[in-house]
């Protein structure tokens, strides 16, 4: 469901209400789908539970998780809103941002870079992020 990277820069937490503010922008979540539990994402990607919990915490904090007593994390009505492309891209700005630093510091051509993209992109269309 979830790609985390341990030895990535971004903490987990990050990385986890990231992914998840994407795949509600991106539709592969919408209003009322069940997230898993702390407990059961936390062994299932070998993290402190804490971490996890601090990711649900603060995604119900900015309104795209709701919290029910005796229930699992929803996604919150509000936030499963139909959002513009321009709102989904800007939450790929600063990735954008880094992948194109990189490639000039690689003295990489535009063309280059943007057929590997498309590359990536096409490999992982094939890959399923439905929960």
């Amino acid at each position: 469901m979830f790609s985390i990277n341990p030895s990535s820069g971004e903490p987990i937490y990050r990385q986890l209400t990231e992914q998840i503010k994407r795949m509600v922008a991106g539709g592969q979540l919408k209003t009322g789908d069940e997230l898993p539990s702390v407990r059961d994402l936390a062994s299932q990607y070998a993290v402190n539970p804490m971490t996890i919990s601090k990711a649900y915490s603060l995604l119900e904090t900015e309104g795209v998780l709701e919290r029910q007593r005796g229930k699992p994390m929803t996604i919150a009505s509000q936030a499963a809103s139909d959002q513009s492309e321009t709102i989904r891209l800007q939450q790929l700005s600063s990735q954008l941002e880094q992948l194109t630093l990189a490639a000039k510091q690689l003295q990489l051509p535009k063309q280059s870079v943007l057929l590997a993209l498309s590359d990536v992109f096409d490999r992982m269309s094939d890959v399923s992020t439905k929960p």
